[in-house]
């Protein structure tokens, strides 16, 4: 198997067709040459339009966390995204995605990580990438284990998601990014240079 096939096998994959509120379109975008990979936990709906990932506000503030701007997101085939669920899962009545079907990671990652061999560094992107990628070993709460971000080093480095939604939560753990961001950003250099 290999890389392109697994993509073409993600993106033809209609597994949730009829639970959605609209028709599958998977997002993922990795290459061979993938060594940051960038894990989320579901696309929202501009990046279902867009058909490209973190074009909201909320790949803004991921860009700033890695000190990159989007040029080189979307240009450095080093860098990778794959969510937990490669679908947009709609959205809540209280105006949040729903969470993202735990369908799509039994589905698909394990035979997508296997092609990316060159991987050094998954950065997982809130509380549902970081359960599933993690389980046991999350400490708890999205808090507890971005906080013991260390701990998970070399391969993974647990982020709390960029929203707009969590800008309360950034403002009450400066630590965050007094701490995790710079050491994010000389972490990517090294992983792009």
């Amino acid at each position: 198997m290999s890389l392109d096939a697994v993509l073409e096998d993600i993106r033809a994959c209609r597994a949730c067709a009829g639970e959605l509120p609209h028709t599958p379109r998977p997002v993922v975008r990795v290459f061979p040459e993938t060594r940051l990979l960038i894990c989320g936990q579901a696309p929202g709906r501009r990046v279902h339009e867009s058909g490209l990932p973190f074009t909201d506000p909320s790949g803004d503030r991921l860009r700033r966390w890695l000190g990159i701007d989007a040029d080189i997101f979307y240009g450095n085939r080093r860098i990778g995204v794959a969510a937990q669920a490669f679908c947009y899962p709609g959205t809540a009545a209280k105006g949040g995605d729903y969470p993202p079907p735990k369908r799509c990671a039994s589905l698909w990652r394990p035979r997508l990580l296997a092609e990316l061999p060159q991987v050094e560094l998954t950065l997982l992107v809130g509380g549902h990438a970081q359960a599933w990628a993690l389980g046991p070993r999350m400490a708890g709460s999205l808090t507890a284990t971005v906080r013991a971000w260390r701990d998970y080093l070399p391969e993974v480095l647990p982020l709390p998601h960029p929203s707009w939604r969590n800008t309360a939560w950034l403002s009450r753990e400066p630590w965050f990014e007094a701490e995790v961001v710079p050491w994010l950003q000389t972490r990517v250099r090294e992983l792009l240079a």
